[in-house]
């Protein structure tokens, strides 16, 4: 290992974590792990820097996970940025805990390509303490009784905010807020954002409080639109819209910059309001797949916006199942884009995918593709 250069500090600090290093071949592992570091332009003394002598290190386990990011979509880049970044996540004796954390996401429905994100966007703090905040949310959402369905939604779209947030214990939080668990529950799905402000040490603001500036916000943001306040219309958006009225705005005016007028995205919010219950960051995603990999002018949300409460993996496992059939030779309608996503799971396989004898093994091959990245 001298023939890398390595210091003697470091390579005592070395053998005492990792004293294996020492045996036969059994440092190829390291190597490999030295060499991806290396191209990423990590320095040495970075690595020194993280090496913790009460820790033990698998390397074989470091180097399967650093391949992983790999396999999983990172370009260089991207690689290079989470290492550079988010070093220390890899040597605090966490690699266990990472499989741990990407098994977890997975359970709730993410993707590999969300939970990427996840690691890119990293907050500055110990994946520890980020992984014991992840699971206490998860925790405590199930003791205040919330529905496993309303749980995996918030863990796929914000497990960021969930990990950086050190909730209160419920019993505190139930007599600090005057609420039942239903109410909080309630109050959660509309907003999952209200949880950061119910870690520990803040001080907590009476739910009744926070229902009126929230509702007056959405109320706010519904009138701009052109709604007639007190209308009926009022009453069901006010009951559609998920989130603060601030995430709300910023979530219309994302749909404005994609190249709408303000107009034709009142006109897109009236018809289906639930598109405004995504992040940002989802939206943008799934405006990104209708144009670069759809092939649809950004202009075809104007007259389907319900698109965009489809997920990306739907949308294309059903365009690449229709394009298969109509590759093979097989005579079938032309169908629009909402006709060939809007259908029912049933409809869709029963006069499509079961029209062509090869259809149900290619339709599953395609899933298991899709859903897999």
């Amino acid at each position: 290992m001298r023939n890398w250069g390595l210091s003697q500090s470091f390579m005592i600090k070395l053998v005492v974590c990792s004293p294996y290093l020492l045996i036969g071949e059994v440092n190829a592992d390291f190597i490999k792990v030295l060499e991806i570091l290396r191209k990423q332009g990590v320095e040495i003394s970075r690595i020194e820097e993280h090496l913790s002598e009460k820790s033990s290190y698998d390397w074989s386990k470091l180097l399967s996970l650093l391949n992983l990011f790999g396999h999983a979509g990172y370009n260089e880049e991207q690689l290079g940025g989470l290492i550079s970044q988010h070093l220390g996540i890899f040597f605090e004796d966490s690699v266990d805990r990472i499989y741990l954390l990407i098994g977890f996401l997975l359970k709730f429905g993410s993707t590999m390509n969300q939970i990427c994100s996840v690691f890119l966007q990293f907050p500055q703090m110990k994946f520890e303490e980020f992984f014991s905040n992840l699971r206490n949310c998860f925790l405590f959402l199930n003791e205040i009784r919330m529905e496993a369905r309303e749980i995996q939604n918030i863990f796929c779209s914000d497990p960021l905010m969930l990990g950086s947030c050190r909730l209160k214990k419920p019993n505190t939080l139930r007599l600090a807020l005057h609420a039942a668990d239903k109410r909080m529950c309630e109050v959660i799905q509309e907003n999952p954002q209200v949880l950061k402000k119910w870690v520990m040490g803040s001080k907590v603001e009476r739910l009744q409080n926070l229902i009126l500036k929230s509702r007056m916000l959405k109320t706010k943001f519904l009138l701009d639109l052109g709604i007639v306040d007190d209308s009926n219309e009022m009453g069901k958006a006010l009951k559609v819209f998920r989130g603060s009225g601030a995430k709300i705005q910023e979530r219309f005016d994302c749909i404005v910059e994609a190249g709408f007028s303000r107009k034709d995205v009142c006109e897109m919010i009236k018809a289906s309001p639930q598109i405004l219950n995504q992040t940002k960051v989802v939206i943008e995603k799934k405006i990104a797949f209708l144009v670069n990999n759809a092939g649809y002018p950004v202009s075809y949300l104007i007259t389907f916006p319900s698109y965009l409460n489809y997920t990306t993996q739907r949308v294309e496992l059903r365009l690449a199942m229709y394009n298969w059939l109509k590759d093979q030779g097989k005579s079938v309608p032309m169908l629009s884009l909402s006709s060939v996503i809007s259908l029912s799971d049933k409809k869709f396989i029963n006069d499509y995918v079961n029209s062509h004898p090869r259809g149900p093994q290619i339709w599953q091959n395609l899933k298991k593709e899709i859903y897999a990245e």
